[in-house]
């Protein structure tokens, strides 16, 4: 009978329905006409399970999978629901949501603990690849360590040796990793109230390693069952990554990499081009991709792309690496989390080298359509397909590996099998921004600070800033979210701040350019933007580099007029399409820091009523900041805009107040020394 039965063919995703953007929508038509499936199509035949996305399904031993449902009637009279060992609907919600933050803490602090290592090889001169290349940085770093910059000697303070500080930085920076006693150090860069708090909370991490493990430990059968305790030691691991593994990365990237500042470049699948040898990097850590960058802008290549029929080659990244080869390189984006299958589609890309992080498996399959070489490079980050090439990079020999790669890539050139079909949609793209250009944007070369924005903020030009993030998810239109909230925003003059996949949304759209300012911008934060001569939309960066936010907010508190603390702030941050472990993380450590955090599509607690409410209600009273779930967008922005309003009124500035000019007599009142 089953044999008779014929078997039904897999759905297709409706392009329109999946994506707004038109260059996805073009290439996932073409992979189906050639039988190819997407990350789309298999949205649309995998289903989530509603008990898991719930929260509500515990596997944590072999008894299980316990599923706890929620009961049709709900649980106004009692939720008597347990698993076999007894534990509740809220420990199971709870142990799920703090091993999303474990695993998305190591995720991050993973990669900064690689960076810290091949730091300290270039600061002990063990590689010949890498260098020290932005030393002032190094310099406002080093104190954050507790590394002297400075040496008395015979009475007199003299400068110490840069290759000095560099060594020790990099050795007290890999020491916070695995410490045995202290804490991590980067936590007393918050604001001192807030660094307070997290003291009198219990809170403040040990070191990034131990608050990880911890968390796996405490959601072994039998072991935390109280789900506030489980979420203190969530807070400890989340801010281990946020102000620990993530900061370092990011801070020792601009030592190592030269820190960003604003650049033009281009963003979407149109970037690549038929006559060139097209190398697409896709990951997360910089340290390979700024080699291969180096590699194949070099003559020797470029040359040998020409012997090879190429006019030259065209780098383009996909995910977080391609937000830092584009800040410091201006290599445009290809695009996002949900188009790495689509790059692959065009017929044109020669290599894609891969690292670690939101790397799907079916690249593998995709590319054995066509004459892609597929390259996995890290030893932590394999694949099972034959058609795979793993080429371990090894940092004491980057620039061999790096060139191994790019030879490879050009001579794949000569055998593409399939038509070439390349979208013509890109947009032009300011990125780059972080704290350090911001004050500059806002002071210049001599008086940069933050107290222009402050001003901005205090006198209701700028409403408030909102820091919007994260992936993409298949289980939402591909980019609607990213786009709908950040419009709004601007709309209502919250200045945004974004990095990862939202960055890379917001860049093929055409929102990272100061002209967009006078198209989408409410009036106050219009003026501003051409007035300072920057996009509404500030690109921070990749998905660690979330840490910028955090010191711009700091910033902030330390201008003045604004509070004292990061949750006096008219901020909100949002992630409308988060799809990763690694955002959970981002989230509860941006809600440790005091801010109202957002996100879309779904938070897996929804099956456990009290968790929950403990998430969204509780920890405001607790920290400042809450979670919260809103999967419209417009909604979501506005409960955004909401809160910012709240926090204005909070500080007494919730009616707009034009600038006074003041005449010498009124300068003359003033006490300024």
């Amino acid at each position: 009978m089953a044999e008779e039965k014929a078997k039904k063919a897999p759905k297709v995703a409706d392009p329109k329905a999946v994506s707004v953007d038109t260059a996805t929508q073009e290439m996932l038509k073409r992979a189906q006409d050639l039988g190819i499936d997407t990350a789309f199509d298999r949205a649309e035949n995998l289903k989530p399970c509603n008990i898991g996305s719930q929260g509500t399904c515990c596997k944590n031993c072999g008894m299980g999978p316990c599923r706890l449902p929620l009961p049709k009637s709900g649980v106004e009279d009692g939720d008597d629901r347990k698993g076999i060992c007894g534990a509740t609907a809220n420990t199971v919600a709870a142990r799920n949501f703090v091993r999303m933050i474990a695993a998305g803490a190591a995720a991050h602090s993973d990669h900064g603990r690689a960076v810290a290592e091949v730091f300290l090889s270039a600061a002990r001169k063990e590689t010949d690849a890498y260098q020290i290349k932005d030393t002032q940085k190094l310099l406002e770093v080093a104190p954050h360590l507790g590394v002297e910059t400075t040496v008395e000697k015979d009475g007199e303070v003299l400068d110490r040796d840069i290759d000095e500080i560099a060594v020790e930085v990099g050795e007290k920076a890999i020491a916070e990793w695995g410490k045995d006693e202290g804490e991590v150090l980067y936590c007393k860069r918050a604001p001192e109230p807030r660094y307070e708090l997290w003291k009198k909370m219990g809170v403040v991490p040990r070191n990034i390693d131990r608050e990880i493990v911890e968390i796996m430990h405490r959601t072994h059968i039998g072991v935390d069952q109280d789900y506030k305790n489980l979420m203190k030691q969530g807070t400890r691991c989340a801010i281990a990554d946020g102000w620990g593994g993530s900061m370092l990365a990011t801070d020792l990237q601009d030592i190592l990499f030269g820190t960003p500042y604003p650049l033009q470049s281009e963003a979407n699948l149109g970037i690549m081009k038929e006559d060139h040898v097209n190398i697409i990097i896709h990951g997360h850590e910089p340290i390979l991709s700024e080699m291969i960058v180096a590699v194949a802008q070099s003559q020797e290549m470029l040359d040998y792309a020409k012997e090879k029929g190429a006019k030259g080659i065209q780098m383009g990244g996909i995910c977080c690496t391609a937000n830092e080869i584009l800040q410091r390189h201006g290599v445009p984006l290809a695009g996002t989390f949900l188009q790495q299958e689509l790059a692959i589609v065009t017929g044109a890309c020669d290599a894609m080298v891969v690292d670690i992080q939101c790397i799907f498996q079916n690249l593998a399959n995709v590319a054995k359509c066509f004459h892609t070489k597929l390259i996995t490079t890290h030893p932590i980050a394999k694949m099972e397909q034959d058609n795979v090439i793993h080429i371990e990079f090894d940092e004491h020999h980057a620039l061999e590996d790096a060139k191994k790669i790019v030879k490879m890539a050009i001579d794949n050139f000569t055998e593409r099998k399939a038509e070439v079909m390349i979208p013509k949609q890109k947009s032009v793209c300011i990125a780059g921004f972080g704290v350090e250009s911001i004050k500059y944007h806002l002071g210049g070369s001599f008086r940069g600070d933050y107290f222009t924005l402050n001003d901005n903020i205090i006198n209701g030009r700028i409403r408030g800033i909102g820091g919007v993030v994260g992936c993409n998810n298949a289980r939402t239109k591909h980019n609607e979210g990213h786009l709908t909230v950040v419009k709004e925003l601007i709309k209502n003059d919250v200045i945004v701040l974004t990095t990862g996949c939202n960055a890379i949304a917001c860049a093929m759209e055409g929102l990272l350019t100061p002209e967009t300012a006078a198209v989408y911008c409410g009036p106050g934060l219009a003026e501003v933007c051409e007035t300072v001569g920057i996009p509404p939309v500030l690109h921070l960066g990749s998905c660690v580099d979330n840490s910028r936010i955090l010191l711009a907010a700091t910033e902030v508190v330390k201008a003045g007029g604004l509070g004292k603390d990061i949750s006096d702030l008219p901020v909100a941050g949002s992630a409308p399409e988060w799809m990763s472990e690694k955002a959970i993380s981002i989230g509860h450590y941006f809600v440790a820091s005091g801010v109202y955090t957002v996100f879309g599509v779904t938070l897996p607690v929804s099956g456990a009523p009290v968790f929950q409410d403990y998430l969204y209600k509780e920890f405001e009273k607790m920290y400042g900041g809450m979670w919260d779930l809103v999967v419209d967008p417009i909604e979501h922005a506005q409960k955004m805009i909401a809160h910012i309003d709240k926090k204005r009124k909070a500080l007494g500035i919730d009616k707009a107040r034009e600038r006074v000019l003041m005449d010498m007599a009124d300068r003359q009142k003033l006490d300024v020394a």
